[in-house]
Order: C-alpha cells, then sequence, then structure tokens
C-alpha cells in the first residue's frame, strides 16, 4: 500500500482536504485500493476548518517518517511562517524519497523549504502574482492546472487539487485505473486546457490618452500596429516604447490580447458561430481563431462555450 498522508493545520479547508481523501482515502465497491490514506498535524488534537467544525487529528508530524506521499491541502493564511519543525519533517520526508504535493495555496508553504527553487510551480491564478513576489526563484506558471516534477508537485485553484491527484493516480497506476477512480467520482480523468480559461479576462487598461479605446471599439477591422501608431500620431517605434513603458508590452501583442478577450465575451454571451465571432473581432476566420484562442487560453472557443456560456 502507498502510504499518502495530508498535513493539515488551522485553520483547515475542508474541500482541499476533501480532494486528497476522495481520490486516495474513499474505498469503493470494484475499485482495487492502492493507497492507505491518514491526516497529521504539527499539534495532535482539535483542528479547525473552513466549514465551521473541527476535526480531531490524532497524528503529529511523526507520521510523514513512513509517508510515500506527503499532501499540504492549502495554506491559510498563505503569508503564516512554516513552523521549523514543519519545515524539518517536510525536508526529511522529501529527503528519503516521499512525493511531496499541494494544493491551491499549499504551494507558499512548499515554497518555504526551498525545494522549489529555481523549478516551476503553479497555484490559484489569484496568487500567482503573490507567490511570484515572494519566492523570485520560483518559476510560477500561472496559466497551468497542475505541475509535476516527479518529487514535488503543485496544483492551481482547490478544484484543479482533484486533476493533480488523478494525474498522480495515473502516474502510479496507469491510465485506465486512474479512468475508474474518476468515473466513480463522476469526474473527467483528465481535463482540457489550463486555469487561464477560469481567470476572468482583464479589464481593457485606461491609458494612452485613448488610444486603446480607440483601437477596442475597432477590433472588427483590419486594425494594425501602423494604424494605432497613426491615430496616436507617433511612429511605430515610438509606439512600441510607450506600450513597453506603460503595459509591458507590445502594441502587437496587445491587440491581439484585446481581439481574444473580446472573442471570449462573445463565446460567454452569444451564439454566434465561430467564424462570425472570429470576423467580429479581426482575426479573420474561424481557423485563425481557434489557434491564436488554444495558445492564449489553453482551450478551443469551443470547449470554452460549452464551458462558460452564460443562459
Amino acid at each position: 500500500m502507498h502510504r499518502v498522508v495530508a498535513l493539515v493545520r488551522p485553520v483547515q479547508s475542508t474541500f482541499e482536504l476533501g480532494c486528497a481523501a476522495e481520490v486516495f482515502g474513499t474505498p469503493r465497491a470494484g475499485v482495487p485500493r492502492h493507497y492507505e490514506f491518514e491526516v497529521c498535524a504539527e499539534t495532535p488534537g482539535p483542528v479547525p476548518t473552513t466549514a465551521g467544525y473541527a476535526m480531531s487529528v490524532s497524528r503529529g508530524l511523526a507520521a510523514l517518517n513512513s509517508a510515500d506521499t506527503v499532501i499540504i491541502p492549502g495554506w491559510a493564511p498563505v503569508e503564516a511562517p512554516l513552523p521549523p519543525r514543519v519545515r524539518r519533517a517536510l525536508l526529511r520526508a522529501h529527503a528519503r524519497g516521499a512525493r511531496l504535493v499541494t494544493i491551491c495555496s499549499g504551494v507558499f508553504a512548499l515554497a518555504r523549504t526551498g525545494l522549489l527553487d529555481g523549478r516551476s510551480a503553479t497555484t490559484h491564478w489569484g496568487r500567482a502574482e503573490q507567490l511570484r513576489r515572494e519566492f523570485p526563484q520560483v518559476h510560477v506558471e500561472p496559466d497551468v492546472l497542475y505541475v509535476d516534477h516527479g518529487d514535488v508537485a503543485t496544483s492551481a485553484g482547490a478544484g484543479a487539487g482533484i486533476d493533480l491527484c488523478l494525474h498522480l493516480v495515473r502516474q502510479d497506476h496507469g491510465a485506465a485505473h486512474a479512468a475508474l477512480v474518476a468515473r466513480h467520482m463522476v469526474m473527467p480523468p483528465h481535463r482540457e486546457g489550463g486555469q487561464a480559461q477560469f481567470a476572468p479576462p482583464p479589464p481593457p487598461p485606461d491609458a494612452l490618452d485613448g488610444l486603446l479605446g480607440w483601437a477596442g471599439d475597432r477590433l472588427g477591422t483590419a486594425l494594425s500596429v501602423g494604424d494605432l501608431a497613426a491615430h496616436a500620431g507617433v511612429s511605430p517605434r515610438t509606439l512600441a516604447r510607450r506600450f513597453a513603458g506603460q503595459l509591458g508590452t507590445s502594441p502587437g501583442a496587445w491587440l491581439l490580447a484585446r481581439r481574444v478577450t473580446e472573442a471570449r465575451t462573445l463565446l460567454e454571451e452569444t451564439d454566434l458561430p465561430v467564424e462570425a465571432i472570429a470576423a467580429r473581432v479581426g482575426l479573420a476566420s474561424a481557423v485563425n481563431l481557434r489557434r491564436r484562442f488554444r495558445a492564449q487560453v489553453g482551450t478551443t472557443p469551443g470547449a470554452y462555450r460549452r464551458a462558460f456560456r452564460t443562459p
């Protein structure tokens, strides 16, 4: 049996802990059991939860000494320091070969061990910038559902914890067994795309003396960087410097991102076919829209519409 131990702390998120418990700790008729699951805390006893009740945790950090996988199902508040005893226990577990896994904000605890230095990791899109700021040595990937290095793995927002746990089952026991577990959970064994599709499109910035609003009103036309420069009364090179200084991007990249953002809105709020949406946002064809959309959002326009279409 592969031993999975979740390290909890007050105030513990019940959902994030539940993601791990559902995949690794719930017996199911007709599904072979490959995992033992238990919970531990730095201080055994009652642990408050986000649901308003306390759960009784009988095991302390010694439980990590024999764990094959250690899961940190969230870390709230994310600014909370990592207690020295917990840090030592996690490093000991990793040194003897245990796999360390985080769900959502749990990555902040793992980052404080130093094990993510020089490596990629992810977290909820709303915390990605904070993670990047506090741990500049960690390469933050805000658009993916999870990152697995084998010895350490991190997931995005809470629901992505299920994606990561099913991925680990797939790595441990194959795709067929992972699909069987997912079927019993009434979950897809693998979700298409990353979490970029779940992050709300950024509002159009109000900068560059109204140029961006002017361009936004003309997305359906054959608008070029030269047109933007001409409207602003500057050279394309000067415009590029202004975009880089004020927006941190190039005029061409901004224009493409703005077109894709508008396409997301139309997919959510209308029944227009993809070909018509492509024309409305200035991407000319459905083929071009699909290619640009997948590159920026991580999924197809059709899949995005099925997930986010507003009734």
